[in-house]
């Protein structure tokens, strides 16, 4: 084979990756429409461009599966829906956080972790434990030190409940049960998906 051919060759290929990366990257875009129903009335907006909620992959009208259930203080109760993950060697941790109570509750600063500034009301005291590898994940951040998470979390009117999601660095792929915590809340065994 020719020098001339070889680099004929890698020079396809590189094509060939970038036409798939941009594919990729128009598959992020999309509108800014919401799905109906998908954040309660209570829910608070994003704040920083951070989004509440990663894209929704099933657009159904079932509840999504609880797959850990932690008690926190004052009736409120963290659901998760799914630990799933992502091409990018991300873990994303998304449920609800429930008000079972007849109060509001807005004791929620706990849930920032050492957070200061950055991402202000947030869930970004989250962790992740892997007992088996023995290692502690931390919350993901982007390069204006905000957490990958839900932001804006002021608080939960009685009876209500508030979506969340949280993206740590994905253990190894042989680690299938993590454990989740977030201040508060005692901690929840989760398996992961993906």
């Amino acid at each position: 084979m020719s020098m001339r051919h070889k680099v004929q060759v890698r020079g396809g290929a590189a094509v060939a990756v970038a036409a798939v990366l941009a594919l990729t990257l128009a598959g992020c875009g999309g509108s800014d429409d919401k799905p109906s129903g998908a954040q309660s009335s209570s829910a608070p907006k994003p704040a920083g461009g951070v989004s509440q909620q990663p894209s929704a992959g099933n657009q159904s009208s079932a509840p999504p599966a609880v797959i850990a259930t932690a008690a926190g203080e004052d009736g409120v109760v963290l659901e998760v829906n799914e630990a799933k993950r992502d091409g990018g060697g991300f873990l994303t941790v998304s449920g609800q956080l429930k008000n079972t109570s007849d109060k509001d509750f807005s004791h929620t600063t706990a849930w920032r972790g050492n957070e200061l500034t950055s991402s202000g009301e947030s869930v970004a005291g989250a962790t992740l434990v892997d007992k088996a590898g023995k290692k502690r994940y931390y919350v993901l951040r982007d390069t204006e030190g905000r957490c990958l998470c839900t932001t804006g979390v002021n608080s939960i009117g009685a009876g209500k409940s508030m979506p969340f999601f949280v993206q740590f660095p994905a253990p190894p792929t042989n680690t299938a049960e993590v454990e989740f915590n977030l201040p508060t809340f005692a901690t929840a065994t989760i398996k992961i998906s993906g």
